[in-house]
């Protein structure tokens, strides 16, 4: 059901099960959840949108927020309940993905980066204070942190307020202005 919150279970990699927690329906048969641990760990973008009848992936977002609205997104262009060869056959990829990157989603597993990324999106109190830290040690202003923050993890992953909270927390425990 639409706007539902549920685990989902999906196949991953070696064919093992994979539960993934508060999964939530956006458009009918399009889930959007946030990759488990240990799935694709190079893959920075922690956000997919599923097809709930295969369990296949459909897109990658950097954000939840831009998950959500790349599921949307897709509810409009066909009926997503239907089974996957009847989907192949209704959608063009290359048009899907253009639309898609209106929303900042990509092809799944398609912006790999070279470290474990897989804690992109959150943090914790000790990624804080060594953000912190290192702010303070190299004299950075809010604005330094903000450009810095943009592109590191766990930082790029983060949504909008969850972004501008952890900022305004480092910009404080890094004494900046």
């Amino acid at each position: 059901m639409t706007g539902e919150v549920r685990d989902y279970t999906l196949t991953c990699a070696n064919n093992q099960v994979c539960l993934v927690p508060l999964a939530k329906e956006i458009a009918p048969g399009l889930l959007v959840y946030r990759l488990p641990d240990g799935m694709h760990p190079h893959n920075p973008r922690r956000w997919r949108i599923g097809h709930e009848a295969s369990g296949l992936a459909v897109a990658d977002a950097m954000l939840r927020e831009d998950a959500v609205k790349g599921a949307e997104l897709l509810g409009t262009l066909t009926d997503w309940t239907k089974d996957v060869d009847t989907l192949r056959g209704a959608l063009n990829p290359e048009e899907l993905f253009i639309k898609l990157s209106y929303v900042d989603c990509v092809q799944p597993n398609s912006e790999p980066m070279r470290a474990d990324v897989s804690r992109n999106g959150t943090y914790t109190d000790d990624d804080i204070e060594e953000a912190a830290a290192e702010a303070k040690a190299s004299g950075f202003n809010a604005a330094d942190i903000l450009v810095a923050m943009a592109h590191t993890v766990p930082w790029m992953g983060l949504d909008t307020n969850a972004f501008n909270e952890a900022h305004d927390r480092i910009v404080r425990r890094a004494d900046a202005n």
